[in-house]
């Protein structure tokens, strides 16, 4: 089932999310439809909180399609979900890379983030990994992490960017915005 995308605007973007126990009601029906939800979006990310749930929960697909990978190109990027996960170290230089979000359509901005990560989580089954991934892998890990830590990739744009964006941010948050997706925005006072 296709949930909505909360937009900008909406409390639950900016709470740090709570854990969960394998007791969550209806939990894999949840991952389910949030990988339903991030396809029909063409998202690679999709955290808990953009569905309206402060938990830290998130799902990420870097692979690159076999229609897009050359011939001899090797299957690389992760397919994973992510629960009650911590970023255990982040390493290497940082890199500036252009982002986007499905909460804040329609809006790019160049994020700067450390090249390598270890993060701890929990699987889909509960079981626990302490994994290391690098380039682009761990930069959709971190952009979804930060929404479990109340953290919106905005926030990290450069001063003059966020001046930039201001008026656009702001139509986001009143649904001024066309999408293709189903999105739930900020209620208007």
């Amino acid at each position: 089932m296709l949930l909505p995308i909360y937009a900008i605007g909406q409390p639950v973007l900016k709470k740090v999310a709570k854990d969960i126990t394998p007791d969550y009601p209806a939990l894999q029906e949840l991952i389910a439809n949030m990988w339903e939800t991030m396809y029909a979006a063409d998202g690679v990310g999709l955290a808990a909180p953009q569905v309206g749930l402060s938990i830290r929960l998130f799902l990420v697909d870097a692979k690159k399609p076999p229609e897009k990978r050359k011939e001899d190109e090797p299957d690389t990027g992760i397919k994973k979900v992510f629960i009650n996960a911590r970023i255990v170290e982040e390493s290497g230089p940082e890199w500036t890379f252009e982002e986007g979000c499905l909460s804040i359509p329609d809006i790019r901005g160049d994020v700067e983030r450390k090249k390598r990560i270890r993060i701890r989580y929990l699987d889909e089954n509960f079981e626990e990994h302490i994994e290391d991934f690098d380039g682009v892998s761990a930069r959709v890990i971190q952009h979804e992490y930060d929404h479990i830590e109340g953290i919106l990739f905005t926030e990290l744009l450069k001063p003059v960017k966020k001046q930039l964006i201001k008026r656009k941010l702001d139509k986001i948050k009143k649904g001024e915005i066309k999408v293709e997706y189903k999105m739930k925005f900020a209620k208007r006072k």
